[in-house]
């Protein structure tokens, strides 16, 4: 009986997300910059479509303004393959479908990958949107594979799955690890197996109880002892400093948990969206248009540089936020949403048609303090803008 109830909550996104979803009211301006924007980024992507190497992916820009690529292994392989199958939907355009199929045969070994946490990135992003959008199940063995192998790096005494394997770091989890949950549950909805769930709420559960200071700003990097499960340290590697707010650490965090809470209908999740959200929001160092500094707590701020990825990923999340909470809360987060994506689509931050290396949005941070990738445009930057963008249209009234 205790099964049954297990799989009948972990089936309930499907069936639940029609009936419980609030849907914002439209802004018609924003509907129309929408559609013109989605547009332009299918003409960017026809361009870069036709420079880039076939063996890799692009990724960012390089210092002298050249097109900085990847092979499959990088974190980030999954991105333009998943934005190409936002953009064959978007469009119905078969060009995208089939530059999505190419580039998804670069990544597909990545299934076997058990040297990195970024499975969800890697594989799902591509290979989930392409088994929704076409529905060919030759996509599920290869995300079956891919999230055992994402399994493998949990570790039950810690209660986590390990990032790194480089560095010094004994058992290190960042935030970023949040995103890779999604992938787990899926698979138990798929093989009728807890195991990949089991692991997905002990490491969000784990995070949840670790990673956030008490006003719900989150560390980058928790450092276990793999062999007792304590907290050896808790650090940063890409924020300002090991006590700062690292942007996109506080809107892979916000993301995370409002898709674990749709997975699970768990409100322990939904209420910790709900608190990264408000110190998102009512952070007294977020800009005006709602388009983050790459810290908050970023020493130069107001001339800090923003991380347009940051607030991409965040108004993604804050659209769909806006469909679990009550109706005044829901407005709050759709409202933020819409002034994060008219930020967006101003001059500000959209490359002009042909620049840019063809990617859609400029000024992103990848590792300030590594001096990686800074002020340039970024793969996931440009997934995440395009999803919230057909997210709005979907959900708009």
């Amino acid at each position: 009986m205790k099964k049954n109830l297990f799989f009948t909550l972990l089936m309930l996104p499907a069936m639940f997300m029609q009936s419980y979803a609030q849907s914002g009211k439209a802004n018609q301006e924003l509907l129309r910059k929408a559609d013109e924007t989605l547009q332009f980024a299918a003409r960017q992507y026809k361009g870069m479509m036709t420079h880039v190497p076939d063996s890799v992916m692009p990724r960012s820009t390089n210092k002298d303004g050249s097109l900085m690529t990847s092979n499959s292994t990088w974190w980030t392989s999954g991105f333009y393959p998943g934005t190409t199958w936002y953009l064959y939907e978007y469009t119905k355009d078969p060009a995208f479908k089939a530059e999505a199929i190419k580039r998804m045969q670069l990544c597909k070994k990545e299934q076997y990958n058990t040297r990195t946490h970024d499975l969800g990135f890697m594989m799902y992003c591509p290979f989930g949107n392409a088994l929704r959008i076409t529905g060919d199940t030759a996509y599920k063995r290869i995300l079956i594979t891919s999230a055992n192998s994402l399994a493998t790096r949990f570790n039950s005494t810690v209660g986590c799955i390990k990032s790194w394997d480089h560095g010094t770091w004994k058992f290190p989890v960042i935030i970023d690890n949040m995103m890779n949950l999604e992938l787990l549950n899926w698979a138990s909805r798929e093989t009728r197996d807890p195991r990949y769930a089991m692991i997905a709420r002990t490491h969000a559960n784990t995070t949840m109880e670790h990673h956030f200071r008490p006003d719900y700003s989150s560390y980058h990097v928790i450092d276990y002892d793999p062999a007792t499960g304590d907290v050896f340290q808790k650090k940063t590697h890409q924020g300002f400093a090991d006590s700062s707010a690292w942007s996109r650490g506080q809107a892979w965090g916000l993301y995370g948990y409002i898709v674990m809470y749709r997975d699970t209908k768990d409100k322990s999740y939904l209420n910790e969206a709900r608190h990264i959200a408000e110190y998102i929001l009512n952070n007294p160092h977020m800009p005006a248009d709602l388009i983050p500094y790459w810290d908050y707590n970023a020493p130069d701020i107001p001339n800090a540089l923003r991380d347009v990825s940051a607030g991409a990923v965040a108004a993604s999340a804050l659209l769909e936020l806006s469909r679990y909470t009550n109706k005044t809360e829901g407005k709050r987060y759709w409202n933020a949403a819409e002034k994060m994506l008219t930020s967006l689509c101003s001059p500000a931050y959209l490359a002009k048609e042909g620049e840019n290396n063809q990617f859609i949005l400029m000024h992103s941070v990848g590792s300030l303090p590594h001096k990686s990738e800074v002020d340039v445009p970024l793969t996931y930057a440009d997934y995440y803008f395009v999803e919230a963008l057909l997210r709005y249209k979907q959900w708009a009234k």
